[in-house]
């Protein structure tokens, strides 16, 4: 099996060291391997994202020196993709339209934790309130036809009972490490939206179908995304795609210990290079050894200010 790892952005705002370190990993693991390091576009969000974005991406690839093996691809080119996977759950019974809006399941949570602990998924967001069985099929399909604002959302009791008990290759230590199997747990995300009337595909339907799409054979991101892996193998299984290794790294963490992100105004990789940063600098902030050395196992998070 040839090896394929991607770093997979969406442009919607600058990247910052959090990027970097994955980036980099990605890139140098395809180097040991002899592989391809690909970089894909995840701009479903056609509001957010911007093609300013996108070149400020390639511009801090190529600063960092980890240039991808081939031009972008685009979520955006594929939306007739995602569809076309929607439309084939939705024949064999395993996803359907939701029409609750969020007030609805706050108001739903709020009322069933009055009640007693309420579940949540391992992201710690409240589980979907409601079951399918409240709303008759043929109801749900005459408000769709009327137009009613709705998610798709993925029946995972039928799901998980289709295809029953499922794992993942997880590579241990760094991202060419010896596999173990990991049993994967979807039933502790609820019935996940798959598609919103804003957008064609929600990330879990859309990064494996483009994971399969492009050969991918190594999945190589943040250990935030551990847990979701379980929803991604389910919708592998029920859609017939091939199951890649998997590795999640440690995190880049801000001095309150939390995961860098946009939304917080992490300081981008533009801002370091502007003020005389090298990718050498870059590197030693988040714990990596100087270019051409040797790779070191990346199982503890790392802060910076």
């Amino acid at each position: 099996m040839s090896f394929v790892c991607r770093f997979a952005p969406s442009p919607n705002g600058p990247l910052h060291l959090g990027h970097a370190f994955s980036a980099l990993v990605n890139h140098r693991a395809a180097e040991v391997a002899g592989g391809r390091f690909q970089l894909r576009l995840e701009d479903v969000d056609t509001v957010r994202c911007k093609p300013e974005h996108e070149q400020a991406i390639l511009r801090d690839l190529d600063w960092l020196e980890c240039p991808p093996s081939a031009p972008p691809t685009r979520q955006s080119d594929r939306f007739g993709v995602y569809e076309a996977a929607l439309a084939r759950l939705e024949e064999e019974g395993l996803i359907y339209p939701a029409f609750e809006s969020r007030a609805e399941i706050s108001r739903a949570v709020i009322a069933r934790e009055m009640a007693g602990n309420w579940p949540r998924d391992p992201d710690g967001v409240p589980i979907f309130p409601f079951r399918r069985q409240e709303i008759s099929d043929a109801e749900r399909a005459r408000r769709r036809e009327a137009g009613e604002p709705h998610v798709m959302r993925l029946d995972m009791a039928r799901a998980v009972a289709r295809v029953g008990t499922i794992y993942w290759q997880e590579a241990q230590g760094n991202p060419l490490g010896r596999p173990i199997p990991v049993t994967a747990d979807p039933l502790g995300w609820g019935d996940v939206v798959l598609a919103r009337k804003d957008a064609p595909a929600s990330y879990h339907l859309a990064v494996v179908l483009d994971d399969a799409a492009e050969g991918i054979s190594h999945v190589i991101r943040g250990k935030d995304l551990f847990q979701a892996t379980s929803i991604h193998r389910l919708l592998q299984e029920l859609l017939g795609l091939p199951a890649p290794v998997f590795h999640h790294h440690r995190l880049i963490l801000d001095i309150d210990g939390r995961k860098l992100s946009k939304s917080s105004g992490a300081r981008s990789l533009a801002t370091f290079r502007t003020t005389g940063a090298t990718p050498d600098d870059i590197r030693r902030l988040i714990h990596l050894p100087p270019r051409g050395g040797k790779a070191e196992p990346d199982t503890a998070e790392t802060q910076t200010s």
